[in-house]
């Protein structure tokens, strides 16, 4: 069998979708012999195949990776648009230092040469106006929140950010959030210490920023998570109650 049939062989075995109802351009995507290794062992955790197709992410769509750090679903994004699409990871000056080294191995020797790299200030993203069908924001939406003038990383504007991603998409285009759940309501507080946030504020951030909410990814769910727990915190580490939020640009 030849190595990309025995990979998406076992993507389709694995996945909860039925084969039928994973589109092509997903499945090629996830089960392409040139990702990583140590992204392979990320996927049973991420599930991009479900994600990916939650999304409606499809060939020639202009997507963002917003606070993508090392660029794992930039690849994947990337890929899953193909070469009449775009991809393009955003990073913040903190998010690109700690993730220097991941984006060095990610990029280097012409790797998704097409990519393209975008490090900004917060309150300055420069991603542009109507550019975007899609943005993705995978467990940094609650930083917006969190503060750490020691680690280089002020206060953020979290208006301010939800504007700028709003004025970057498309008409009717799509943003879509995964986060680690907070107790419910206590609002964002827990992104301080638990590095969380409350899904009933995440609702009412986003739709009091021009969004409107589309539909909810219960794959991530875990309801044996207490939400008390750091997310760091070996007991719950990768295991955390995570909820997925499609939003669509008023």
């Amino acid at each position: 069998m030849h190595h990309f049939a025995f990979l998406l062989a076992s993507l389709l075995l694995a996945a909860p979708l039925q084969a039928a109802e994973i589109p092509d351009n997903i499945a090629k995507a996830v089960a392409a012999p040139e990702r990583s290794s140590k992204d392979r062992e990320r996927d049973a955790r991420d599930k991009p195949v479900e994600l990916l197709a939650f999304a409606g992410v499809k060939p020639g769509m202009n997507v963002a990776d917003v606070f993508g750090g090392g660029g794992y679903w930039t690849e994947l994004l990337a890929r899953a648009v193909g070469p009449t699409g775009s991809a393009t990871l955003v990073n913040n000056e903190g998010y690109a230092n700690f993730a220097k080294d991941d984006i060095q191995l990610r990029f280097a020797d012409g790797r998704l040469k097409d990519v393209k790299q975008r490090v900004g200030q917060s309150s300055a993203l420069g991603m542009g106006s109507g550019e975007y069908h899609l943005i993705l924001i995978f467990m940094g939406y609650h930083d917006l929140y969190w503060v750490d003038e020691k680690e280089g990383w002020p206060k953020i504007d979290a208006g301010n950010f939800l504007t700028q991603l709003n004025a970057a998409l498309k008409p009717g285009g799509k943003l879509l959030i995964v986060d680690h759940a907070a107790r419910e309501g206590t609002g964002s507080s827990a992104a301080q210490d638990l590095h969380r946030i409350d899904e009933a504020f995440t609702k009412q951030d986003f739709t009091g920023h021009g969004f409107l909410f589309e539909k909810a990814f219960t794959g991530y769910r875990n309801s044996t998570d207490d939400h008390t727990k750091m997310v760091f915190d070996a007991a719950i580490r990768g295991k955390t109650d995570r909820f997925a939020h499609l939003y669509r640009k008023q």
